[in-house]
C-alpha cells in the first residue's frame, strides 16, 4: 500500500516536476527546469505516504494487542448460544489484528434481553467488546416487550455462522400424516408454557392452516418434547430444531420414527425433501408477508452484534476476522462434531437486511403477528 501510494503521489505531480525528480533528484537543492526547488516537496510527500500507509493497520492491531476482546453471550453456560460463543472465542482472536485473547461473559436474563441492553447502553464502544444475541432479540420492540432499551437496527451486526430449521413433526405411531390430517383431529404437541416459542407456532400454524393444533406445557425443551414422543405422551413438536436433531437423533428421520409435516427457515435442506415448506403452503400474499416476519429469526442464526458508534475500522476488522473464523477449517471441524451448524455463514449486511426487511413489514400483518403472539385468554 505504501509503494501504491508514493507512486500516486509522485504521479500528482506536474510534468516538469517529475522530470526534476528524476533529473535533479539526488542533488541537494536542485531545481527543476521551471526553476522550483523539488527535493524538498517531493520528500515531504514520499516520508508522508511511506509513513502513513501502514499506521491505520499498525493502529487496529496495537488496539488488539493491548486490550482482550470480550463476547457476551447471552444466554446461561453449557447450553447451545454458550457452546457457539466458546468455540467462535478459541478461534476469533486468530484472525484479528494483534490476536487478542477473546473471553466470554455469560449474561443470561429477560430471554436475552438483559445482554442486549447491556451491550447497546454499557458495554465498550471502542471494538473490545461484541454480542452474540439471541436470534428473537432484535424482534422484541415489534411485540412492545418490556424491558427492551435498544434500537436493533442501530446495533453494528457482525454476521452469523449459520441459518436455522425448524420443522413440526408428529411420532410415527400418531392418528395424522400430513398438515391436512391435522385439520381434521386433534394433535397435541409440547410446550415449555404458552409464552413459548413451540407455543407460539402452534398458534401462527393454527391461524394459517386450520389446524387442530393443542398445546400441552411442561416439557421445557425439544430434549423433553421428543422424550415425551417417544413415550406417546403427546404426538408432536413444533420446533424441532434440525441441527440439534441431525447431532442427537439424526436416525430418528431416516428411521422415520417421526413424520415431518411442516417445515420452516431460509434454506431446503436434503433431510426435509418432499415436506412442505410453510411459505410455499400458504395461498395470499399477506400469509407469505406474516410467514417471512414470523420466521425470521430462523434466518438470523445466532447473531454476533457490536455496539453502536464503534470505530468504523475496528467493525471493518471484526466483521472480517469472524467471517474468516466461520470459514477456517478448523473452526468448521470443530463445529461439525458440535453439532452447532456453519454450513450457511451470514454476513452482518445480511442479518441487518433481514431485519430492515421485518421492520417495513405492512402494519396491518404486523398487528396480526403482535395478536397471536399474545396468549388467548
Amino acid at each position: 500500500m505504501s509503494l501504491d501510494f508514493a507512486a500516486s503521489a509522485v504521479g500528482s505531480l506536474s510534468r516538469e516536476d517529475r522530470v526534476g525528480v528524476g533529473a535533479y533528484g539526488p542533488s541537494t537543492g536542485a531545481t527543476s527546469p521551471t526553476g522550483r526547488s523539488i527535493r524538498p516537496a517531493f520528500a515531504s510527500i514520499l516520508f508522508f505516504a511511506l509513513s502513513f500507509a501502514p499506521a491505520r493497520a499498525d493502529a487496529i492491531s496495537d488496539f488488539y494487542k493491548s486490550k482482550p476482546v470480550t463476547l457476551i453471550v447471552s444466554a446461561g453456560a453449557g447450553g447451545g448460544y454458550d457452546t457457539v460463543a466458546r468455540t467462535v472465542a478459541r478461534f476469533l482472536g486468530r484472525h484479528l489484528p494483534g490476536n487478542p485473547s477473546v473471553l466470554v461473559k455469560n449474561m443470561a436474563g429477560a430471554g436475552g434481553i438483559a445482554a442486549a441492553n447491556f451491550l447497546y447502553n454499557a458495554a465498550e464502544k471502542d471494538g473490545s467488546q461484541i454480542g452474540l444475541l439471541q436470534n428473537n432479540t432484535p424482534f422484541a420492540p415489534i411485540f412492545e416487550t418490556p424491558g427492551v432499551r435498544y434500537a436493533p437496527a442501530s446495533f453494528e451486526w457482525l454476521g452469523s455462522p449459520s441459518v436455522e430449521t425448524s420443522f413440526l413433526a408428529v411420532r410415527a405411531a400418531a392418528p395424522v400424516a400430513s398438515l391436512d390430517d391435522a385439520k381434521q383431529r386433534e394433535v397435541t404437541v409440547g410446550a415449555a408454557g404458552l409464552n413459548s416459542t413451540p407455543a407460539f407456532y402452534a398458534r401462527l400454524i393454527k391461524d394459517l392452516f386450520g389446524t387442530k393444533l393443542k398445546v400441552v406445557s411442561g416439557y421445557p425443551g425439544q430434549t423433553e418434547a421428543l422424550m415425551a414422543m417417544n413415550r406417546g405422551d403427546i404426538d408432536g413438536y413444533t420446533d424441532i430444531q434440525l441441527g440439534a436433531l441431525l447431532v442427537t437423533r439424526a436416525d430418528w428421520l431416516s428411521d422415520r420414527r417421526i413424520r415431518p409435516l411442516l417445515y420452516y427457515g431460509p434454506t431446503q435442506p436434503a433431510e426435509l425433501a418432499g415436506v412442505p415448506h410453510v411459505r410455499e403452503a400458504v395461498t395470499n400474499e399477506d400469509d407469505r408477508t406474516l410467514v417471512d416476519a414470523a420466521f425470521a429469526p430462523l434466518a438470523l442464526g445466532r447473531p454476533f452484534a457490536m455496539p453502536p458508534g464503534a470505530p468504523a475500522e475496528r467493525l471493518a476488522a471484526m466483521r472480517k476476522a469472524l467471517a474468516e473464523t466461520f470459514a477456517d477449517p478448523e473452526f468448521q471441524s470443530e463445529s461439525k462434531r458440535l453439532g452447532l451448524g456453519s454450513d450457511a455463514p451470514q454476513s452482518g449486511e445480511q442479518i441487518a437486511g433481514v431485519i430492515r426487511r421485518v421492520y417495513g413489514t405492512t402494519p396491518h400483518v404486523l398487528d396480526r403477528l403482535r395478536k397471536l403472539d399474545k396468549v388467548p385468554p
